[in-house]
C-alpha cells in the first residue's frame, strides 16, 4: 500500500496512536498498580526514592550504608503518580501478549500513560461518575476469563505474582476504575462530534490526488440461511429436564453448580458452575436480562428459552445492580431428518437461482430464516462498520474460507455451520455480489471510509485542543530524566 506522506493525513498514525491508549491501560497492569500518599501528589516528584539498608557493623563500631534504588516515579499527573516499573512492565505485558513493539519508544508509552492519568483526573474533576458496581462487574468478567484460561484462581494468582485474592481484586479494581474513568472522560469529549456531508468532501478533496490513500481488496457477500427446528415434543424434554434440575436443588438442597458443570451445555460458563456476574449493560441476550433482573436473592427461574436454547437461573447474590448469577443453558436435540431437510432445501433454491427462476436477493427475501439479512437481499454488514464490504486482509477468517474459492456470480453449496455459543446448527449458501479490487480512493464509492477518517480527524483535533488547554491547567510534574523526551504533548512545564 502506498505511504500517506503529507501533513493533513499525519493525523491516521495519530489517531491509531489513541487508540492504543485503551490497551495501556489494561496491559499496565494487572497487579502493576501503586499506592502512593496523596501528599506525593502535590509534591514535587523525586528522582528516585531510596532506601538506606544497614550493612554489618564493621569492627570499628561505624556503621556503612549502602543506597538500594526501589523504583523511580516517572511523573505525576493530578492526582496519580506513574512510576518508572510502570512504563517497565507494560512494555513487558504488551510483549507477552503478542504486540508488536518494534516502534514503541519509553518516551511514547509515558505519554500514553500520561494522556490516561489526565483524562482520568479531569473525570473526577468534572463529576464523571462510574460506580463501584460497574467497575466490579468488570473485574469479574475478566477475573472469570482469566481463571478459564488458566484452569483456577491459584493459577492466576501465581502467573500475576500475588499472595491472596483480596489484594488482587483491590489492585484489579484501581486499574479498571482508571481505565473507565478515562474512557468516559473522551467519550464526552468526542461523542456529540459529527460530520456533515460537506466537510467530509473538503476533507477529501484536500488530499492531493498523487497521495490518496488506497484501500485494499474487497467483497459484498450475501447469504441464504435455514436453521433446522427442534420439535416440540424434544423441547419438552428440555423443559422437563431443567425443571427436574431445579426440583433437586430446591427441595432436596443439591448443588446448583455441580448440575451446571454436569448438564449445562454453555462453553463459557459450564466449568465455573454456570457463573456469571452481570449488571443491565452487560451484553447478554434481553430475554435472559429480562428473566435474571425479576428474580430474588436465592431463587430459580422457570425454564426460558432464548435463541440458544433454554434456561434456567439462581441468583446468588444481589449487589445493587449487579447480580451474581449461575445459569443452565441447554438446547433441545434437533432431529437428524429436519437438518437433512435444510440442506434439500438449499440445494432446490440454488437450483431455482441458477436457472434463472428467481434473483438472489428475492430467495433470501422469501426463503432465508435469518431476519437481519434476508430484507437487504441477503447482504452481510461488516460488523465493526456496518458497511456491505470486507476487505479481505481484515476478513474473519471462517468467512473467508467459506469464500475465497467463489468466482463471480458462483453460488455455493450448502455449507453446514455449528453455532459456538450454542442454539443449533444451520445450512446457509453463499454469493459474493460484488468485487473490488485494490484502488485509489474515490469519493463516490469510498464515502463510507472517506467519512470515518474524516470524522476520526475531526475528533482528534478536539482531543488535541482538550489536551493543551487541560495539561495547562493540571498539576504536571515529569522527572528529570523524562523531560528530553519529544512527547506528543507538552508535558514538560518550565
Amino acid at each position: 500500500m502506498r505511504q500517506l506522506k503529507k501533513e493533513n493525513l499525519k493525523f491516521m498514525e495519530k489517531i491509531s496512536k489513541l487508540g492504543y491508549t485503551l490497551c495501556l491501560l489494561v496491559c499496565s497492569g494487572l497487579g502493576y498498580a501503586q499506592e502512593v500518599d496523596a501528599v506525593t501528589a502535590t509534591q514535587t516528584a523525586p528522582d528516585e526514592v531510596l532506601l538506606e539498608a544497614s550493612n554489618e557493623v564493621q569492627k570499628d563500631s561505624t556503621e556503612s550504608f549502602k543506597k538500594i534504588k526501589l523504583d523511580g516515579i516517572s511523573a505525576v499527573v493530578g492526582d496519580y503518580v506513574i512510576l518508572d516499573s510502570d512504563i517497565e512492565k507494560t512494555l513487558i505485558d504488551l510483549k507477552s501478549q503478542g504486540a508488536s513493539t518494534a516502534d514503541i519508544t519509553r518516551c511514547g508509552l509515558l505519554g500514553k500513560l500520561m494522556e490516561d492519568r489526565l483524562y482520568a483526573h479531569q473525570a473526577v474533576q468534572d463529576s464523571i461518575l462510574v460506580s463501584d458496581d460497574e467497575v466490579n462487574a468488570t473485574s469479574e468478567r475478566q477475573i472469570q476469563s482469566l481463571v478459564s484460561q488458566v484452569g483456577s484462581m491459584e493459577k492466576v494468582l501465581k502467573f500475576y505474582k500475588k499472595e491472596d485474592e483480596v489484594s488482587f481484586r483491590e489492585e484489579l479494581f484501581d486499574i479498571n476504575k482508571l481505565r473507565m474513568l478515562s474512557e468516559k472522560m473522551q467519550q464526552k469529549i468526542v461523542g456529540e462530534i459529527e460530520i456533515t456531508p460537506e466537510e467530509v468532501r473538503q476533507f477529501f478533496n484536500k488530499i492531493p490526488e498523487s497521495e490518496r490513500p488506497v484501500f485494499g481488496a474487497e467483497l459484498e457477500i450475501a447469504q441464504i440461511v435455514k436453521e433446522p427446528k427442534a420439535t416440540e415434543v424434544e423441547k419438552q424434554k428440555v423443559i422437563d429436564k431443567l425443571n427436574t434440575i431445579k426440583a433437586d436443588v430446591e427441595e432436596n438442597g443439591a448443588s446448583f453448580s455441580v448440575k451446571a458443570i454436569l448438564y449445562s451445555q454453555d462453553p463459557g460458563s459450564k466449568s465455573k458452575g454456570g457463573f456469571y456476574s452481570m449488571t443491565r449493560e452487560t451484553g447478554f441476550v434481553k430475554e435472559f436480562k429480562d428473566v435474571a433482573f425479576t428474580l430474588q436473592e436465592g431463587e430459580i427461574s422457570e425454564p426460558f428459552e432464548t435463541v440458544f436454547g433454554f434456561h434456567i437461573i439462581y441468583i446468588e447474590k444481589i449487589r445493587g445492580q449487579e447480580l451474581d448469577l449461575r445459569h443452565i443453558l441447554i438446547s433441545p436435540e434437533i432431529p437428524k431428518e429436519a437438518i437433512e431437510e435444510a440442506q434439500r432445501e438449499l440445494d432446490s433454491i440454488r437450483k431455482k437461482v441458477i436457472d434463472g427462476q428467481m434473483t438472489f436477493a428475492e430467495a433470501a427475501f422469501n426463503f432465508s430464516d435469518q431476519k437481519e439479512t434476508k430484507f437487504d437481499g441477503g447482504l452481510l454488514r461488516n460488523p465493526t462498520n456496518f458497511d456491505s464490504r470486507f476487505e479481505l486482509t481484515k476478513m474473519d477468517p471462517t468467512l473467508y474460507n467459506q469464500v475465497r474459492d467463489l468466482k463471480d456470480n458462483e453460488i455455493s453449496r450448502p455449507l453446514l455451520e455449528e453455532d459456538p455459543r450454542g442454539g443449533g446448527p444451520k445450512y446457509k449458501i453463499l454469493k459474493i455480489t460484488n468485487r473490488f479490487d485494490e484502488h485509489v480512493a474515490d469519493f463516490a464509492k469510498d464515502y463510507i471510509k472517506i467519512q470515518e477518517l474524516a470524522l476520526r480527524e475531526k475528533q482528534f483535533n478536539a482531543i488535541r485542543e482538550w489536551m493543551d488547554e487541560h495539561i495547562k491547567d493540571t498539576y504536571v510534574s515529569v522527572n528529570e530524566g523524562n523531560r528530553s523526551c519529544n512527547f506528543a504533548n507538552d508535558w514538560v512545564k518550565e
